[in-house]
């Protein structure tokens, strides 16, 4: 009773936040579908955090592996310096990527050389040219996948990738699915455990922005948050693939938690325009100021982040019962 009093306060006039969170963990994915980085700070660029997605596994066509069909991706670790999350930082002759999985000698990438730029790259709907990290890469993971695969970065000089229109307009990525954010709540993945037989890691979720202190799903409300002295928006909802089912330990594949979400988060419960059968769990965002020189390179830190959240329109009968009635400005620190 005293959650609901709160939230419909704050509907019809409270000044009192209903909420409070803050920034638990950051993680930075470089290569798309490998595993992620948990990192103390990440700095902001015009298609996401810096390094995240930035490197692509693609075929002898130059298509784009990911998990969803080359599940052992999810045990390639990357390691990068340190440095390299801090506000300003540039690499230097002496500075890699290394990779690792397993039965595979490290690997080290150059993260400051001249590369080859290669036509005909390709990831969802986006193709275009790339930069070529060159044979030994070509032939490590051609090795550790048991088919031809090249190691890609994303070309920023002379490539852009934008977000879907129908969201957000001016925005771009590197290689992340969509958008170039993805935020979810410590809360939400909490009450999804609560559900399963045996508990999941929150890693299945790859998400870059992890929140706590808040209520379950109330994340699928946020229009507007602010992190630090940056502003970012809620533009979409993330409709999940078979990803978040894979063992991110292991790389094997099981029902869950998309089972259990399709009880509970699925366009038809959400009452969601579109029906095609799909599960939410997470928010997409934007940066406005990936758009602005001037904020390009500031970073936000985790566990001491200060967050303001805004919701200026009603989003009808999403997450939990609060959904229905929940349009707020919350205050979260």
């Amino acid at each position: 009773m005293e959650k609901a009093s709160s939230v419909l306060a704050s509907v019809f006039g409270s000044r009192e936040p209903v909420a409070s969170a803050t920034v638990a963990t950051i993680f930075v994915y470089p290569i798309k579908s490998c595993r992620g980085i948990s990192v103390p700070r990440a700095c902001i660029t015009s298609t996401g955090f810096r390094w995240d997605r930035q490197w692509l596994v693609v075929n002898s066509n130059g298509r784009a592996y990911t998990q969803r069909v080359e599940r052992t991706l999810a045990l390639v670790e990357t390691e990068l310096p340190m440095d390299a999350f801090r506000e300003g930082w540039e690499p230097n002759d002496i500075s890699y990527m290394v990779i690792r999985a397993p039965q595979m000698e490290p690997l080290k990438i150059p993260l400051n050389r001249e590369h080859a730029v290669i036509d005909d790259i390709s990831v969802w709907e986006w193709s275009g040219s790339a930069l070529d990290e060159g044979n030994e890469a070509f032939e490590w993971f051609t090795k550790y996948l048991g088919k031809p695969s090249r190691l890609v970065r994303f070309n920023t000089v002379s490539e852009i990738r934008a977000v879907d229109p129908d969201y957000a307009q001016g925005y771009k990525t590197a290689f992340s699915d969509g958008f170039p954010f993805l935020l979810a709540s410590q809360g939400s993945f909490n009450s999804v455990n609560e559900l399963l037989e045996e508990p999941l890691s929150v890693n299945r979720f790859r998400a870059n922005i992890i929140v706590d202190g808040c209520d379950p799903f109330s994340e699928d409300m946020w229009k507007e948050i602010k992190i630090n002295k940056l502003t970012f928006c809620g533009v979409k909802l993330c409709a999940r693939c078979k990803v978040p089912t894979i063992n991110q330990e292991n790389g094997t594949v099981g029902n869950e938690p998309t089972q259990t979400l399709m009880k509970f988060r699925s366009d038809h419960v959400l009452h969601l325009k579109e029906k095609k059968g799909k599960v939410f769990f997470g928010q997409n965002l934007i940066c406005k100021g990936s758009l602005a020189p001037t904020d390009r390179g500031k970073s936000i830190a985790n566990l001491y982040s200060r967050m303001q959240v805004s919701v200026r329109q009603r989003v009808k009968q999403v997450g939990f019962w609060l959904s229905h009635f929940y349009q707020c400005s919350s205050v979260l620190q």
